[in-house]
């Protein structure tokens, strides 16, 4: 069995997943939750899904599961996974997402939630325990939910996106939305409308189409250009399958970076905190200020530096991922009303906290991203690169001072480095260059930065082959 959990939820192919180990860890998580008193018997456990053609199947066999250990499942249907997180938090309950996010339809993933939030990385452990104990008792039963929400958790949601910025705050824009299949669509759509955009669908796709929201592909750039042109737009904004990883790209048809999105959202709610991944852009901290927190790639750990945060007296808490997705980890007061957290990922703040930045500034949206005079950073992965082959490059790398220098000689000399999670290092010339393995992927990724487009893309390909000449 291939499933393993992986930055964000349990991730493994659609036809493997829809099986057994749908059943196995669905029933891990109910067990998990009945032994910590998170949940009693009869209470409810929340479903939602994306599009993918195996989401309702692996939800049926999650509905099965969920009923086997005395709990009750309720459908809420297709919808944004941040709108099922926040039911999940006002109710008190928890509940599943059935998606695998941004990867190809051929991979499917569930994201688990307790009443408090996302799971974190010991309660993964504890999923994992359960499901090696409950391996040989476990049986597949696909079945209908107990019942349906009804619209509930759609209309929770709704009413938090639709309170975030003015009346009429986008009123004069016209702003492209690239549907493909994503679960919030209809709502980003509807909810651009209510603040008075000129709304523009394009792009809408029955078959699933992977958007990876934090490397754009080509081609997705070339379809942002043309409808960009085509319909004289003052931006274009999309998300990932699950509509928690943003998409926003400006009159030209260019995105702008994940971590960017965030650093704007960051100012546009007044944080006075920051808790980001180390590979989110090195200018942060000083576009922001010092109150920065790096962690490990991975929402788990950016929610486990906010709870820190928190306990540690810290207030307007917030967090971003590199892909964009933004994180509230304490109430935060906007527009003289109380934003309640949400710490999970959610594409909704950062489109229009950064929608509504540009239409009340009256700048383009690409003049508001110079504004903020980031690096220009790139990021690109070797695939078929073996997990034991990543290993060995790291020990190398840490092994020594030396190592590391004679292997950057290509491209730079080391002036410090961060082992958060891989090898982060900055030149002596300014730039960054950061090597990480994938954790359950044959790949080895990297990033870089620089003061130029040509310099950035000159130094990732110069990494890159530095990746692939490595034996």
């Amino acid at each position: 069995m291939q499933v393993k959990f992986g930055t964000s939820g349990l991730r493994g192919l659609s036809t493997e997943l829809a099986g057994l180990p749908a059943a196995l860890y669905m029933t891990a998580f109910c067990r998990h939750l009945l032994e910590q008193g998170l949940a009693r018997e009869g209470d409810p456990i929340l479903v939602a899904r994306d599009f993918r053609p195996s989401s309702p199947e692996i939800a049926s066999i999650c509905y099965g599961a969920i009923q086997s250990c005395g709990l009750v499942a309720i459908d809420c249907g297709t919808l944004p996974t941040p709108a099922l997180a926040c039911k999940g938090l006002a109710d008190g309950c928890a509940s599943v997402m059935i998606t695998g996010s941004h990867i190809p339809a051929d991979r499917n993933g569930i994201k688990f939630y307790l009443p408090s939030g996302e799971i974190d990385k010991k309660d993964e452990e504890a999923l994992s325990r359960w499901a090696e104990k409950l391996a040989t008792t476990t049986k597949v039963n696909r079945t209908a939910p107990n019942a349906s929400d009804e619209g509930a958790t759609s209309d929770l949601f709704n009413k938090r996106i639709r309170a975030l910025l003015p009346a009429d705050a986008l009123k004069g824009m016209k702003i492209g939305v690239y549907q493909h299949s994503s679960v919030g669509r209809d709502m980003l759509v509807e909810c651009l409308a209510s603040y008075g955009a000129d709304v523009i669908p394009v792009g809408r796709s029955e078959a699933f189409i992977p958007v990876d929201t934090e490397a754009v592909s080509k081609d997705t750039i070339s379809l942002l250009e043309g409808w960009a042109k085509k319909h004289s737009l003052d931006g274009l904004v999309s998300m990932d399958g699950d509509a928690d990883r943003p998409l926003v790209a400006d009159e030209t048809g260019q995105p702008l970076r994940g971590d960017l999105l965030g650093l704007v959202t960051a100012k546009f709610l007044g944080a006075k905190l920051i808790v980001t991944p180390v590979t989110s852009n090195s200018g942060i901290e000083r576009e922001f200020g010092p109150d920065v927190i790096r962690t490990m790639v991975g929402s788990p750990y950016v929610i486990a530096g906010m709870d820190e945060a928190v306990r540690d007296g810290k207030t307007d808490v917030v967090g971003f991922e590199a892909n964009g997705g933004f994180l509230t980890a304490t109430p935060i007061t906007l527009e003289g009303e109380t934003l309640t957290a949400l710490p999970t990922r959610d594409c909704f703040l950062p489109i229009l906290a950064t929608l509504g930045l540009a239409a009340k500034s009256g700048k383009k949206i690409s003049e508001l991203a110079e504004d903020f005079h980031l690096p220009v950073a790139a990021a690109e992965r070797v695939t078929d690169y073996a997990q034991e082959r990543s290993a060995s490059l790291m020990h190398y790398l840490r092994a020594s001072r030396d190592n590391l220098a004679s292997f950057l000689a290509p491209v730079g000399v080391p002036d410090h480095l961060s082992d958060i999670d891989g090898l982060r290092v900055t030149l002596r010339d300014g730039n960054v260059i950061h090597f990480r393995p994938s954790g359950n992927a044959p790949e080895m990724r990297c990033y870089v930065e620089a003061r130029t487009e040509a310099d950035a893309d000159r130094l990732l390909t110069d990494g890159l082959d530095l990746i692939r000449a490595y034996q």
